[in-house]
């Protein structure tokens, strides 16, 4: 009986030296006698805590990288085509003479009303209303047969308007003509070896309803 009183006295105060303890802790430290007056201090980070945040978003967004699906928008129309004429590259010139992001032969250009190919080569901006105008223009003149074609299958094809316009870019909208009148058999092929049907296969399917048809169209 005396050795179980011992037992819980023993605890009970364990008990009181623990809560004891937790109250000191508990206590609050008056920062206020604590100063950094009168020392040298190097600080390493700018006060300008809106520069830090812009540095922080730069950071973020290129540990991500985001690239655009085009899909078979329009743009992805021009893109694609334009990677297949000469990589993209607005300033390449290929052994034929044709010219830019989209090898327009100078022939071609004064049709939209640009006569200066120089001018043309350098001027990114105008190649991209070069390609929207003769878009435009091969629309015009190729807008029978696409109402006639579009759909129907030529060469195991479905034809499509991208495809028609994809191909009147390689080889004229006479070309095209030839080529879905005959259904397939008169197949003209450009310097390289390039066929309409490959252009017609290679960029069928994409919205370029965004161009409308325009006989007279033109860049300036």
């Amino acid at each position: 009986m005396v050795r179980n009183i011992a037992s819980y006295i023993t605890i009970a105060l364990t008990i009181c030296i623990l809560l004891h303890i937790s109250f000191q802790s508990n206590e609050t430290i008056d920062l206020s006698k604590y100063s950094t007056e009168g020392l040298n201090l190097n600080y390493t980070v700018s006060d300008d805590t809106t520069e830090n945040s812009d540095l922080l978003t730069l950071n973020t967004a290129s540990d991500d990288e985001f690239t655009p699906y085009l899909g078979k928008s329009f743009v992805g129309f021009k893109e694609a085509l334009a990677f297949k004429e000469s990589g993209g590259n607005y300033f390449s010139v290929n052994t034929y003479g044709y010219l830019g992001k989209y090898q327009f032969g100078s022939e071609t250009l004064k049709l939209i009303g640009i006569n200066n190919p120089s001018n043309f080569l350098k001027d990114p901006r105008l190649q991209e209303k070069a390609f929207v105008a003769n878009v435009a223009r091969n629309k015009w003149i190729l807008r029978r047969d696409i109402k006639n074609f579009v759909g129907k299958r030529i060469n195991g094809i479905i034809v499509t308007e991208s495809g028609i316009l994809a191909a009147a870019h390689l080889a004229g909208p006479g070309s095209v003509k030839k080529y879905l009148r005959s259904y397939g058999l008169d197949n003209f092929a450009d310097g390289y070896g390039t066929t309409v049907h490959y252009y017609m296969k290679r960029f069928s399917g994409y919205d370029t309803s965004f161009v409308k048809p325009n006989k007279v169209a033109k860049v300036i």
